[in-house]
Order: C-alpha cells, then structure tokens, then sequence
C-alpha cells in the first residue's frame, strides 16, 4: 500500500469512518473509497455489500479481479439501564465483538459486582453520554423504564445517528415515550427509528432470551440490505 493511500486509511480509522481499499490484483493499482464515496462509486453494489459484512474480500468487476480491503470501525454497544437484561445482554454482545458500555446513575445497579469486566458509568444520561462520542457504528439500548433516564439517552442517540435505537417497554408504553419526546423536540422520522418493542419477536421471556432477541435485530440492523430488515421486522 502506498505510504498516501496508508496515511489516507489511517485518516479515516482514527475518525470512525469506515474506508475500502479497491486493489487491482493483476497489477498492483489500488484506489481509496471514503465511506461518503460509495453510493456514487461504479461498484457501489458490491462495496456496500462488502462493508455491511465488515469483510475483505475478492470480486469480479469489467473483466478484473479486485480485492476490496475493508477497514470498518468496531461496533459499540451502549446500554442505558443496568438491569437484568442488561447482565445478559452485556457478554452477549462482548462475545460478538462488540465495545460495550453500560450507563446507569442508580450505582445499586450499576456495580462491578453485576458486570464484571464491563465498562460502567454511574451517571446520569447528560453527563455520561458525550464523552462516549456516540457514532453512526454504535447500537444503542435503553431499557431502564424510567423515563428520566431513558429519554435523555434516546435524545442523544438520535443526534448522534445510531444505527440501532431500541427501547424496552409494550407499544402502550412507547406511544407514551414517543409523546414525551416529541414534547422534547423530537420528530416523527426520529421516533420510527426506535425498535420498540425492543428485539425481534421470538416469543423472548426470560432476561437471557430478550437479550438474544435484541443481539439479533442489531445484528439484522448491521449485516442486512435495508429491505431485508423492514422485511424482518414485518
């Protein structure tokens, strides 16, 4: 790689701006593809699907084999509420390679005893959050079900464009939450961007069972062409 195209990806990853490097393998040629680049690009099919997988790969483009070289941010994970499911949901996504904070200002939850080996913040969502510099790469999970704490944390999320917004509670309880919202500022196209209720519909009951259907509709969230989601979700 050149010492350009190097400085270039290096540029990108320090930002948490997913990059591809396009690499013609018959003679070395290589270009660089900012995240901002792709929809416009002549492979934007093919980089799309290659950067929703976070993997480098090889194709076949006009006749040339290319390998697309992939740099993708590491997924967050921050979890407003340290509850039960939280303790499940936590290791769970760890094991999925995924950063994770959890942030709850009620440190009887929010104990190193509960989460072992788990960043926590016990502060309140105005306080905790900005340091974290939420990103476009983190999921977001609010699930204490005390407005207080939960809708702060989904304001922010919203300003930061979180690829996954999810919020516990029954669809009586997120008609209520969107009201306060909207109330606080929020818009219409913000609020359809929750998951709510939270996961997909496995028939989840046990803490350790919604966790799973949570991990699973940020993993649909992350992976999937955006039809395949509304498709899930349906």
């Amino acid at each position: 790689m050149k010492l350009q195209t190097l400085s270039e990806v290096n540029i990108e990853r320090a930002a948490r701006r997913p990059v591809i490097v396009i690499t013609d393998t018959a003679n070395g040629d290589q270009r660089l593809v900012k995240a901002k680049d792709i929809a416009t690009d002549p492979l934007r099919g093919e980089l799309s699907k290659q950067l929703r997988m976070g993997k480098s790969g090889m194709i076949e483009a006009a006749g040339k084999k290319l390998f697309l070289n992939v740099y993708a941010p590491t997924a967050r994970l921050v979890i407003v509420g340290a509850v039960h499911i939280s303790q499940a949901l936590a290791p769970l996504a760890r094991s999925l390679d995924y950063d994770v904070t959890v942030v709850d200002p009620r440190t009887a939850f929010a104990s190193p005893e509960r989460f072992p080996d788990v960043p926590l913040i016990a502060e309140w969502p105005d306080v905790a959050l900005p340091p974290l510099n939420v990103d476009h790469y983190t999921a977001f999970v609010a699930v204490t079900h005390d407005p207080k704490i939960d809708d702060p944390a989904l304001l922010h999320a919203f300003a930061r464009d979180c690829f996954y917004i999810g919020a516990l509670g029954s669809r009586k309880t997120h008609a209520k939450r969107a009201e306060r919202l909207k109330a606080q500022g929020a818009s219409d196209a913000d609020i359809a961007r929750i998951h709510a209720p939270i996961g997909l519909n496995i028939g989840a009951v046990s803490p350790s069972e919604i966790a799973v259907s949570i991990m699973a509709e940020i993993t649909a969230e992350l992976r999937l062409p955006k039809e395949n989601v509304k498709e899930q979700a349906a």
